[in-house]
């Protein structure tokens, strides 16, 4: 297939002319609509579990793009190409969007719906998704300790253990700092990444200088606030996700074991980009 048929499957140019597409592939076949339309295995006869898998699959796609953006995000970042870095992120942001609004059509279930197709589900649980899991571990919420449930999937777990030891998106704006000229203390740039970030004063007062200065510094204070927004809509997703469980479940315990709303509320605590939260107060 040529290049130009693969950016325009419909069977159009990107001027808007038509091409012929080779015979052998089709809107049905490029999608991979047979193997993706029978995805889905209700373990039950009830009708909302369909609902159920279609919402929870749906939403790994997604966390598919935003990781495959992120990864690439990241290497433009260390190559001081933030122009188009920014269309990632601002991607990714988008695409939290389609994940906070998700939660609405899952809400739809009520809790008898739940509770009839929660028995088929076993141990089952969101708390399982390594792909969720590495999309927190590019962005900096570092716990080794979470990779310990993916270890009887070897390529999951071999990728997390890969994303525990690297450089987070953050770390690498914070490296785009010092190369920029300010001044960092060395922990903060050569460090143990699997280890979670802590706030330093001493970034806290970078970001400051940037943000007192913007026209100087115009596209780290645009790198900032595409960050901001990534953890907002971040924070949404799982504000959303923690009052669909409130709604469905109650304060319950997940099928996976956890704690279910409770865990849900404690993640509400953590700051992917603390700095460029707090320096709102120092400014």
């Amino acid at each position: 297939m040529s290049e130009q048929s693969r950016g325009c499957p419909m069977g159009m140019t990107a001027g808007g002319d038509t091409f012929h597409a080779s015979p052998d592939i089709s809107y049905s076949r490029y999608l991979g609509l047979d193997t993706l339309l029978a995805s889905q295995h209700p373990l039950s006869p009830e009708h909302d579990e369909l609902l159920f898998i279609i919402i929870h699959q749906a939403s790994e796609l997604w966390m598919m793009l935003c990781i495959h953006e992120l990864k690439e995000a990241r290497q433009q970042i260390r190559k001081d190409e933030l122009g188009p870095a920014f269309k990632m992120i601002a991607r990714v942001a988008q695409v939290q969007r389609q994940l906070i609004q998700s939660w609405d059509v899952l809400t739809t279930m009520t809790p008898a719906d739940y509770a009839r197709i929660r028995p088929h589900l076993g141990q089952s649980s969101g708390f399982q998704s390594w792909q969720y899991r590495l999309l927190e571990f590019m962005l900096g919420n570092k716990n080794a300790a979470m990779i310990q449930v993916h270890r009887a999937d070897p390529p999951a777990y071999a990728a997390l253990e890969t994303a525990l030891a690297e450089p987070s998106l953050y770390d690498e704006c914070l490296r785009l700092l010092a190369r920029r000229g300010f001044a960092l203390p060395p922990e903060c740039l050569e460090r143990d990444f699997s280890l979670a970030y802590q706030p330093n004063p001493a970034v806290e007062a970078a970001w400051c200088e940037v943000y007192r200065d913007t026209a100087r510094h115009w596209d780290l204070y645009e790198l900032a606030e595409k960050l901001v927004d990534l953890e907002g809509r971040f924070q949404q997703w799982r504000f959303n996700h923690m009052k669909t469980v409130e709604r469905i479940i109650g304060y319950r315990s997940g099928t996976g074991g956890t704690s279910g709303v409770k865990y849900l509320v404690k993640a509400l605590d953590t700051s992917f980009f603390p700095e460029l939260l707090s320096l709102r107060t120092a400014l």
